[in-house]
Parts: C-alpha cells; structure tokens; sequence
C-alpha cells in the first residue's frame, strides 16, 4: 500500500478516535472553561485532542503535530499532523451538531490529507491531494456559480472580523443577494461547500488548525481556497481564507472584497 494510502487510513482513524470521545459529552454535563483568548474550551476538546496524539506519539514518534489545545511538538518535523478536536466549540456547547473535528497532515507546510468530521450526524469529508474528495465515501463535487448574485455566501459571524475585515466582507456582501447569505457553521460550511450546497466561504482570523484540513477538501471536490490575496494556503497564511466552490468566481469576488480599499 502507497504510503498516502496508509496516512489517509490514519487520519480517518484519528478521526474515529476523536468521535468516540466527543460524543458521550454532546448535549450532557461538561467541563467548560475560556482561554485567554476568551475563546471557550470544553472536555470535549482535551479529551478528543488527548485521544489523538496518544495514536501519534506511539505509530508516528518522528512526525510533528500542532494542536489547538495542547500546542506544538517537533515543530520542524517535514510530517506534521494538525488537530482542531472540536472547531465550532460555541456550536458544541449549544447542542447544535454543526461543529467537527479536524484532522491535516501538513508535508513541508503545505496541506495534503484533510478530513472534516461531524460526529453526531456521522458525516465525514475527506480529501487527499491529487485525489478526488469523499463525502462518506461517495464523490464529492462542488458546483458552478455564474454570477455572485446567484451565490450562497457563508461565514462563521460577523463578530470574527476586524472593523476593517469586516468593511471587506460587507462589501462583498453586497454583491450578494441578502437572502443568500448564511451565517455560523465554522468548519461544516466548508463541507457543504465541498458538496455543492454553498458557493463561497469568507473569513479571517484563522488560525492554521482551522483551516489545514479544509484546504484539500475543498479543492479535491473542485473548488479553490485562497487567502484574501489570492495566495495558496499553508502553514505561514495569516489566516485570512476564501473558498469558492467555482473558480470562475474568483476575480469577481477579489474584485468586491476589495472595492474602494
């Protein structure tokens, strides 16, 4: 077996692993703390992130791993797995199954194996570079858009940007039907993305557990991500991200998030 073919197993194993321990706290009594970002943290996140890199620590000692709640190890590792155990944590606290765990493998700092977890409802994305992306194991494609007034837009909230982000977004916006705009969802719009019930994702403030394993997600099922220069994503992005199921839409979207800046 190609030694991708191996990784994509572990991941989807990590994957398995972080289920396991997400669930029984899904909608019960847990341990809720905030960071000192203020951003909330859950059992449900340690225990899930605790879960995988047992798994790694004991099959894959040389490989790094960056992790949303316990930080890095062998940050200089070429191999590094990047964890987000719980992404929509504030989803996960209000019982709403829209949040998922990430898992990415970075080579050389650049995504190559994604998957986009969903516990509860039991859906998972898959994407592996050069491969074709999965939802459930069945192809996932993304789907044409012919004109930004036809778009569905997507982003997590609008307390996520910056004023000046923000005046970016909203100029995009704009350009897109008010009926059409979807707020919440953190990593679960992507997937739908990745299936062709959403057009584009805009957001900012991204760290790169947050959006490693998007990225050959979203462009094994067709589409593009981008940071808001229009630059691949990799491990040194700001975390400013555009994904967009079409392609074509791209110039027309820089084109609107940049108006009269």
């Amino acid at each position: 077996m190609a030694r991708i073919d191996n990784d994509i197993a572990l991941a989807q194993r990590l994957a398995d692993v972080a289920g396991e321990a997400i669930r029984p706290f899904f909608r019960a009594d847990f341990g809720l703390e905030d960071k000192a970002d203020q951003s909330p943290v859950t059992e449900a996140d340690r225990t899930a992130e605790a879960a995988i890199r047992s798994i790694l620590e004991t099959e894959h000692p040389d490989d790094g791993i960056i992790g949303e709640e316990f930080g890095t190890v062998r940050e200089n590792a070429a191999r590094q797995w990047v964890i987000d155990p719980v992404d929509g944590t504030t989803s996960f606290i209000a019982g709403r199954p829209i949040f998922g765990t990430l898992v990415a493998l970075l080579q050389d700092g650049w995504p190559v194996i994604g998957v986009i977890d969903q516990p509860i409802a039991r859906e998972r994305w898959l994407g592996a570079l050069g491969r074709p992306t999965t939802f459930n194991g069945a192809p996932s494609r993304t789907r044409c858009c012919r004109a930004l007034d036809k778009a569905t837009l997507a982003t997590t909230g609008p307390h996520c940007f910056s004023r000046s982000e923000g005046e970016h977004f909203l100029a995009l916006a704009g350009k897109v039907a008010p009926r059409r705009i979807v707020y919440g969802g953190d990593c679960y719009n992507y997937g739908l993305l990745a299936s062709g019930h959403l057009d584009i994702v805009v957001e900012a403030g991204l760290k790169l557990h947050d959006f490693a394993a998007l990225v050959p997600i979203v462009e094994g099922a067709g589409g593009r991500m981008c940071d808001w220069s229009g630059d691949p994503l990799g491990a040194h992005s700001k975390g400013d991200v555009i994904a967009l199921g079409d392609p074509a839409r791209l110039d027309d979207i820089m084109e609107a998030l940049h108006a009269g800046h």
